[in-house]
This record gives structure tokens, C-alpha cells and sequence, in this order.
């Protein structure tokens, strides 16, 4: 069972990582003028939600679990996205609005931000494959589980489809 929580955690963090990667080029290309600041403010708002409940579900999964160190790890980052969503002033766009993203060095802050996010969910990524290979080498582990989990092609197919859903996702959010 903790295999299954390690591979959820793994493809749960690759997507974060996306997001990470895309917020990054987002808010450069906003630095160096490719955009401007409401589409750039509108595209990753559509995007904060999604990278909420990514962490919470990850964050909620090690506390299920008992992985009190990777829970404890994951705790700050997790209640930092949430106290940012819901501390949004009224009147703003979301927590990127255009009128305000280039005031008192926001944009920068953003940059620092994501790129912290980016880091940490490197680490994250690193610390969820060594956990789910070391479980998946321990011989009583292999005994119980399924043959999906086992076989590298069906965990990488598995990732590619959660890439197509999230690319889908995003041209779905484009459209309407």
C-alpha cells in the first residue's frame, strides 16, 4: 500500500513541478515584456487552484499514511498556498492581479517564490522515487503488489496521461 502512496506522490509532484517550470516562464516572460500584465496575470490564476489542491492532496495523503517527516516537510508549503489563496484582497483578479503585479516588487517576489517552489518540489521528487524504489526492491512488498505498479512502461504511461489531461485541461480553460 505505501507503494501506491509513493507513486500518487511522484506523479502528484511531477505535475507541481510543471506548474512550477510554467509560472516561472510565465512571470519571465512578464519581466522582459513578451506579455502583458493581465494575460499573464489571467493565465496563472487559472492555474493556482489546481496547484493548491495538488500539495493539500499530497500533504492530506502523508498524514493518512503516517509519514509524519515528509508530512511535517510538505505542512508549510501546503498552508502557505492555501493562507495565499484565501488572503486575496477583493477587488483583485486572483493572487496574480495585473495592477498591482508590478508594484513594490511583487514580480520579483513571485519569481523568488516560484522558483523556492520549484526547488522544494525537486527535493520532493527525489525523496518520493527513493522511498517508492526502496519499497518496491523489499521482497514482502512484491509479494502484494499488483503487476501495474511494478512494471516501469505502465508507470510511465500512466505519467504521460496525466500530462495529456493537464495540457487538455489547460486548452479547455483557454477556450471558455
Amino acid at each position: 500500500m505505501e507503494s501506491v502512496v509513493f507513486i500518487f506522490a511522484l506523479i502528484d509532484c511531477c505535475a507541481l513541478i510543471f506548474l512550477a517550470v510554467y509560472f516561472i516562464i510565465t512571470l519571465s516572460d512578464l519581466e522582459c515584456d513578451y506579455i502583458n500584465a493581465r494575460s499573464c496575470c489571467s493565465k496563472l490564476n487559472k492555474w493556482v487552484i489546481p496547484e493548491v489542491i495538488g500539495h493539500a492532496v499530497v500533504t492530506v495523503l502523508m498524514l493518512i499514511s503516517l509519514h509524519w517527516f515528509i508530512f511535517l516537510l510538505n505542512l508549510p508549503i501546503a498552508t502557505w498556498n492555501i493562507y495565499r489563496f484565501i488572503m486575496v484582497p477583493s477587488g483583485n483578479m486572483g493572487v496574480f492581479d495585473p495592477t498591482e503585479i508590478h508594484n513594490r516588487g511583487q514580480l520579483k517576489s513571485h519569481m523568488k517564490e516560484a522558483m523556492i517552489k520549484l526547488g522544494f518540489h525537486l527535493l520532493c521528487f527525489f525523496m518520493y522515487l527513493y522511498r517508492l524504489v526502496s519499497k518496491i526492491a523489499s521482497k514482502e512488498q512484491r509479494k502484494c503488489l499488483p503487476a501495474i505498479f511494478t512494471s516501469p512502461v505502465l508507470l510511465v504511461l500512466v505519467f504521460i496521461i496525466l500530462i495529456f489531461f493537464c495540457i487538455i485541461y489547460y486548452f479547455f480553460s483557454n477556450i471558455f
